[in-house]
């Protein structure tokens, strides 16, 4: 949806302004010249204030915010089937059972059959990692709790700091622009003697920047940046779906109600039915 966004925003703002009596050449001619100190400014400003990995996850994140959705219903579906499948292979065969599975995801049939599981990354680790410590040690669920805590701020913390960076981009936009329009009357006080047809023209130009600065930041960056911490968040529930099932599976809850914990765990508008998982974990055991 982001690009469908950036869409109306430029159709209604621009089209207002041509509704209104406005000549679009004026900003066409003005904008590459504005958008060059203001963006340049922006850029340099973004390379300064951070390290290359939260420069890189940023532009990283922008783009997922703008072409990716976050986890829909359907996919906590398949993480609640995969989820019950593992448990219940674990419960029937054994911690042994797993280890294949577990040491490499990538390979493993269950995992696989499940791609939009597969495509997070950070759910993979997290689960994964996290049976192999269960498996091989004696935790009770309140340090695997405390673990999965953990690890979830640990992996948010990284990605909120690119978020407040893009943030940063966004509120800085205004003053650049300022600076691209304060510009812009410095090369007009030059031209002071050219006529007011002259010095409208180059006041318009400097306007622009003024404008670019503003659209910039409340138009495209700064919701660009609350998107990407929507999809931070989005990502938690996802893993918190993960943790509600282990810390469930560790203190012994047989594989239908570690599911339930998890499925709990989701908020309503995407969580799953009673009889959706009733169906979809009874697919599972016919399988089996």
């Amino acid at each position: 949806m982001g690009f469908v966004g950036i869409l109306v925003v430029f159709g209604l703002v621009f089209g207002g302004f041509i509704v209104a009596g406005g000549h679009m050449a004026v900003i066409f001619k003005a904008a590459p010249i504005e958008m060059m100190i203001i963006g340049g400014a922006a850029l340099g400003a973004y390379i300064i204030a951070n390290p290359m990995k939260t420069i890189k996850m940023g532009i990283k994140l922008s783009i997922k915010a703008m072409t990716a959705k976050g986890p829909q219903k359907q996919d906590f579906v398949q993480l609640l089937q995969m989820l019950f499948q593992l448990f219940q292979l674990l419960r029937k065969d054994g911690p042994q059972a797993l280890e294949k599975h577990i040491e490499t995801p990538d390979k493993s049939e269950i995992f696989t059959a499940y791609p939009s599981f597969m495509k997070n990354h950070h759910a993979v680790h997290f689960l994964c990692d996290t049976m192999k410590v269960t498996l091989s040690t004696d935790l009770s669920p309140y340090d695997v709790d405390d673990l999965l805590d953990g690890d979830i701020k640990a992996i948010h913390s990284e990605e909120h700091l690119a978020q407040h960076a893009v943030q940063n981009v966004a509120d800085g936009f205004p003053g650049l622009g300022i600076v691209a329009a304060v510009l812009g009357i410095v090369k007009t006080m030059d031209h002071l003697t050219e006529g007011t047809e002259t010095i409208g023209r180059l006041v318009a130009s400097a306007l622009v920047g003024t404008m670019l600065g503003v659209f910039g930041a409340y138009g495209l960056i700064g919701p660009t940046a609350g998107k990407i911490s929507a999809d931070i968040d989005a990502e938690g529930r996802y893993l918190g779906a993960i943790k509600a099932a282990l810390v469930a599976l560790q203190r012994g809850a047989p594989p239908i109600v570690c599911i339930e914990y998890a499925r709990r765990s989701i908020q309503p508008e995407e969580r799953p039915s009673f009889d959706e998982m009733d169906k979809a974990t009874k697919e599972i055991k016919k399988a089996a």
